[in-house]
């Protein structure tokens, strides 16, 4: 007969199986959101190499020059740079290689349409791990004018200030 107490508490096994499917974070495109109005956005899988996948498992890779391509029916992405893995040999990968994106033929010909309108384009936004599986968040995105970025980074700030007023406020009447 099994203890109570030990009922309440999950196996190694089954933590490390919710460790797993656990979001782990490599790498962000925050310019994406600065430069960018993101409309829209999907989860695509990667293509990727051993030494490539060692390498983003030491969380390098930068997201800030990249962009997403659709050419002869395929989705790539463009300029990401992932880092030779330090203990790779002579058959390491090129660190700004294109790579191929994984998503459904029906999802790439509607992203294609409306990417081929004007001021559209296809940006990386966060590149991580789920269950393993090295995945990219893309977002179809319409370019920002100046006034636009002015504008964003002014309720960005109006809103700071009135959480902080507000934070002033609670801590003051206690």
């Amino acid at each position: 007969m099994a203890k109570p107490w030990k009922a309440d508490k999950p196996s190694a096994a089954e933590r490390a199986k919710a460790e797993a499917a656990a979001k782990k974070v490599i790498a962000r495109n925050r310019r994406a959101t600065h430069d960018y109005f993101i409309e829209d956005k999907l989860e695509a899988g990667l293509v990727l190499t051993g030494t490539e996948v060692k390498a983003l498992r030491m969380g390098r890779a930068s997201l800030a020059e990249a962009w997403v391509e659709i050419f002869d029916g395929e989705a790539w992405l463009r300029q990401a740079s992932i880092p030779e893995y330090s203990q790779g040999t002579w058959n390491n990968h090129a660190p700004t290689r294109k790579r191929k994106l994984l998503l459904h033929r029906d999802q790439i010909l509607k992203w294609y349409q409306r990417s081929q309108a004007k001021g559209y384009t296809i940006v990386p936004l966060e590149l991580y791990f789920i269950n393993g599986r090295a995945k990219l968040l893309i977002g179809l995105a319409k370019g920002k004018q100046e006034w636009d970025k002015r504008q964003t980074l002014r309720e960005q700030q109006d809103k700071r200030e009135a959480l902080r007023e507000i934070q002033r406020f609670a801590k003051g009447h206690r």
